[in-house]
């Protein structure tokens, strides 16, 4: 079986059955907590796909790393995972689940990529920049610093871009250089 076809039908069986239960947005906020959890810390994945780890122990780590409230329908989906050796994919399912609840919730997600690290205020000001262009939509925002943009800021609001970074003007400038020695 396909290692995204395996995420995906669990994904959407937890949110059929959050959806029953009426916790598919209390999953959401587990989910954001568990997916953090295994990009702050990579060994997460390899601990969970070592089968001289006790699936009890896996349980232990799956529920720690959603922190305190991950709460019962979490708990259900952790121990279903464990018991049709699915550990290996519950990275993937996770993702696959927050993904999900994004699209059937009409979410975007934003992420401000600075130069250098901007008042509170500056960044007020490019949120309500990014809310006035997509009216339409919910968004959550994931900030960011990058020195390598010199000045400026990057925005992707899914998969569209606004680059008004000085490293973009400078690479600008530069193409049209070469173009014009050619």
């Amino acid at each position: 079986m396909d290692n995204g076809l395996i995420p995906q039908r669990y994904a959407k069986a937890l949110y059929k059955y959050a959806l029953e239960k009426g916790t598919t947005e209390q999953l959401y906020d587990v989910m954001k907590v568990v997916v953090e959890s295994f990009r702050s810390n990579p060994n997460l994945q390899k601990v969970l796909s070592n089968p001289f780890v006790s699936d009890e122990d896996k349980e232990k780590l799956l529920l720690s790393a959603a922190g305190k409230d991950a709460g019962d329908a979490y708990a259900r989906f952790v121990k279903l995972i464990l018991e049709h050796g699915r550990a290996d994919y519950s990275y993937q399912m996770m993702i696959a689940y927050r993904d999900l609840y994004r699209k059937e919730n009409h979410i975007s997600q934003v992420n401000v990529v600075t130069a250098s690290k901007l008042s509170d205020a500056t960044m007020e000001k490019l949120r309500n920049l990014v809310k006035d262009s997509f009216k339409d939509s919910v968004l959550e925002f994931s900030e960011s610093v990058d020195s390598s943009l010199i000045g400026g800021f990057v925005i992707d609001v899914d998969s569209v871009r606004m680059d008004a970074s000085l490293s973009n003007e400078l690479e600008q400038i530069r193409q049209t250089l070469l173009r014009s020695n050619n």
